[in-house]
């Protein structure tokens, strides 16, 4: 219930790198991904995310559109996108780049991406 009322459970978009700051603050995993609009590979990655943040409640799953956060792609050193930035008690711990990770093609599987955020320690994966 606590993580629920914190945002988890659901995929959603943070409208500024403030809010970004101060959700981050509030849980100890995050999944942060950082899209553009006109990324095709991003709106598959959306899919992907959208399924996991339903299944791994104890992880907040956010987005957050690269071209509205200079400052924090800067800092976070983002050059691809989409990239995922995974949090754990608000400091990155890792990357997902593009989808190097995930077999380095379009039709990975929402497995392929749980297992890999699972090597992140980031959701709670068995």
């Amino acid at each position: 219930k606590e993580w629920l009322s914190k945002g988890h459970g659901e995929y959603r978009e943070v409208p500024s790198e403030r809010d970004f700051f101060q959700e981050v603050k509030e849980s100890k995993n995050v999944v942060c991904h950082f899209y553009r609009d006109t990324t095709f590979r991003c709106q598959i990655m959306d899919k992907h995310l959208a399924v996991l943040a339903k299944k791994h409640v104890e992880t907040k799953f956010l987005k957050l559109n690269a071209e509205k956060a200079p400052f924090l792609c800067e800092r976070l050193r983002i050059k691809v996108i989409p990239t995922l930035a995974l949090l754990k008690d608000g400091k990155t711990q890792d990357y997902v780049v593009g989808f190097t990770d995930l077999g380095n093609t379009d039709d990975f599987t929402t497995e392929t991406l749980e297992w890999r955020l699972g090597c992140a320690d980031v959701i709670n994966y068995r």
